[in-house]
């Protein structure tokens, strides 16, 4: 009986540990809350073309796209502004998608998702978020 309460105190020990190395997000204007996600999981590694916020206004829906800049500030819930030299977007980011990283408005960032146009709006629905160095 003793052996299994322990083995059970250490798995539940474990998974708090794990699960607090997992947390990241955004932390600049309006990052008022924690965002959690699940583990790192593998995927996909191909090459896309680098391309800016004026080329995100002129591509299809659901085209894949790859960003070089920075967060300025949270505006909803997973909704952020996204800013290069070019201009500024929205970017839509899941909480899973930060994979423990913490970004600031000063941290350089690569972002890699599909293009999200309505009628009278483009944004991106970020798929992968990277620090660059």
């Amino acid at each position: 009986m003793m052996k299994k309460i322990t083995l059970a105190t250490l798995i539940a020990l474990c998974s708090a540990t794990a699960f607090a190395q997992q947390t990241g997000g955004f932390n600049g204007p309006s990052a008022q809350e924690t965002q959690t996600q699940s583990a790192a999981q593998g995927g996909f590694t191909g090459t896309t073309a680098l391309s800016t916020v004026k080329d995100a206004q002129t591509m299809k829906d659901d085209q894949w796209i790859m960003l070089e800049g920075f967060i300025d500030q949270r505006i909803d819930h997973d909704k952020y502004i996204f800013r290069d030299n070019t201009g500024t977007l929205n970017v839509e980011i899941d909480g899973k998608r930060w994979q423990g990283q913490n970004v600031s408005p000063k941290d350089k960032i690569r972002i890699e998702g599909k293009v999200d146009k309505d009628w009278n709006s483009v944004e991106v629905d970020v798929k992968s978020v990277k620090i660059i160095k």
